[in-house]
């Protein structure tokens, strides 16, 4: 005989789902195929200001030297345009159906923002990287980027339609699978699943030929080999007597070349060592006794990504016993995450604490040096930053000319961490109970992706266009 629980406690927080029993939740994510039939997800829309008009809204905030590298980078391909249109797409996905059903998304979820990094306890784990958007909004608009960023990335490649869709419908299927296993564990059990390698080749053994074996073996040499000591080889050089960063214009600008120079080095002695103090009161106590035992060496802008490029984004090298211990910061500007004017506002006043929070929601383990801070810059602007290591045994796939069926193996790995991600912060249940078991959910979403796709090429040749005929300035970097 089956015994129904009815809960009677009171949940501590207004998560999503919380204070229903699990038969509530399973009920009313499949109510939710009524409202929101899963082959309406399909649907395409856009009816708003144009991509190119967005963009440039978003430049007024930015460094205006960096702004044409920024159009530079996303002019290369479609895949490199969609991965700084994340406002556009945005702006698309608010006109797109939804059930109503939140969680900590991540904004900007394509196949790049992936990736290996260390954990705390020195091991390799996979996850998402990227959390700039992050954002409390609809799961839908996650899984659409994603399955996009896989339909565009194919494109890119070269690969045929069926071959696309075969890698849309892997990472989009395992997506709903693994929320139905979500959906019935535990809610500590969800939030300690994780994947680091040995569990990404344990997961996939299947998948992996000898081939792909060699591959996944080189990516993780490579990101070992992406940690602080490997870093001070790469960005610094001694200097006089002292350790200092090695400039790269217009990719590394050095503290004296910022903001036209003429920067008094007391001021930034002193501005800088407010900057960490405040940041040194965003951490857990042991992680500041950790950071009190380094001392700022150097400084330098450092121009990342492409739809980051132009937000101030600085390295900053830190050396403990000697030159040999070094310690390297990146400090990242955040501003209003794309999804907000569409999902409403963040609760905290902080962009860096948006961003900070969203992250340690959906990893499952976050750098130890993650903080956020509130500063005033050289051209005494407030703006807010979040800091976090620089390199930490950080890598990623090499996305641009994988095979198919590599592609369809990684799109399936992505679609696994987004699941896991969105079932620690969401309703799983309810989500999971709206997707069911059959694949109707998977077909409409890459009927979504293949019109997204459509979409963006359109985009990335207006954005061509412009900068053929002179509307637009691009620069090399």
């Amino acid at each position: 005989m089956t015994r129904t629980t009815t809960r009677t406690t009171t949940p501590l927080a207004a998560v999503d789902g919380a204070g229903l029993t699990r038969a509530e939740r399973t009920e009313r994510g499949k109510a939710a195929r009524t409202r929101v039939p899963r082959s309406s997800h399909a649907a395409w829309t856009r009816d708003g200001p144009g991509p190119l008009e967005l963009l440039a809204g978003q430049d007024a905030s930015r460094v205006p030297e960096l702004v044409p590298i920024r159009y530079g980078r996303m002019a290369v391909t479609p895949f490199t345009y969609f991965r700084g249109a994340a406002l556009p797409m945005a702006a698309d996905l608010a006109g797109t159906p939804v059930t109503g059903f939140t969680v900590q998304a991540c904004g900007d979820a394509h196949l790049m923002n992936f990736g290996l990094y260390a954990s705390p306890e020195r091991r390799l784990v996979f996850d998402i990287n990227d959390f700039d958007e992050t954002l409390p909004g609809p799961w839908e608009w996650d899984v659409k980027r994603l399955a996009a960023s896989v339909e565009v990335a194919g494109r890119d490649n070269g690969d045929t339609g069926r071959q696309r869709t075969t890698a849309v419908l892997a990472a989009v299927g395992e997506y709903r699978r693994a929320l139905r296993e979500f959906a019935a564990s535990t809610a500590l059990e969800v939030w300690y699943a994780h994947a680091d390698v040995e569990t990404v080749r344990a997961l996939y053994a299947g998948e992996l030929t000898a081939g792909r074996r060699r591959r996944l073996d080189r990516t993780v040499a490579k990101a070992r080999g992406a940690d602080h000591t490997g870093s001070l080889r790469r960005f610094a050089v001694a200097d006089g007597g002292r350790m200092r960063i090695v400039p790269d214009e217009p990719r590394i600008i050095p503290l004296d070349r910022v903001a036209g120079g003429g920067v008094d080095p007391a001021e930034t002695a002193e501005r800088l060592d407010a900057i960490l103090q405040a940041y040194r009161r965003s951490l857990e106590p042991e992680r500041r006794a950790l950071l009190d035992r380094y001392a700022v060496a150097d400084m330098a802008l450092k121009v990342v990504g492409v739809g980051s490029v132009g937000t101030r984004c600085w390295m900053i090298l830190l050396l403990g016993n000697d030159e040999h211990d070094p310690l390297f910061l990146q400090a990242k500007e955040a501003g209003e995450s794309v999804l907000e004017r569409f999902a409403g506002p963040s609760r905290f006043g902080n962009a860096g604490q948006r961003v900070v929070v969203g992250q340690r929601l959906m990893q499952t383990v976050s750098d130890i040096f993650l903080g956020w801070v509130r500063v005033r810059g050289f051209d005494e602007r407030t703006r807010d930053f979040y800091l976090r290591q620089l390199r930490d045994w950080k890598g990623s796939a090499a996305v641009s000319g994988m095979r198919p069926e590599g592609l369809a193996a990684y799109a399936r790995l992505c679609g696994w961490t987004l699941a896991r991600a969105h079932a620690r912060s969401g309703d799983c249940v309810a989500i999971a109970a709206y997707l069911g078991s059959s694949p109707v959910f998977d077909h409409a979403i890459r009927d979504f992706a293949t019109a997204a796709a459509d979409q963006n090429e359109r985009d990335h040749g207006a954005l061509r266009a412009a900068i053929d005929e002179g509307r637009i300035a691009t620069r090399d970097g």
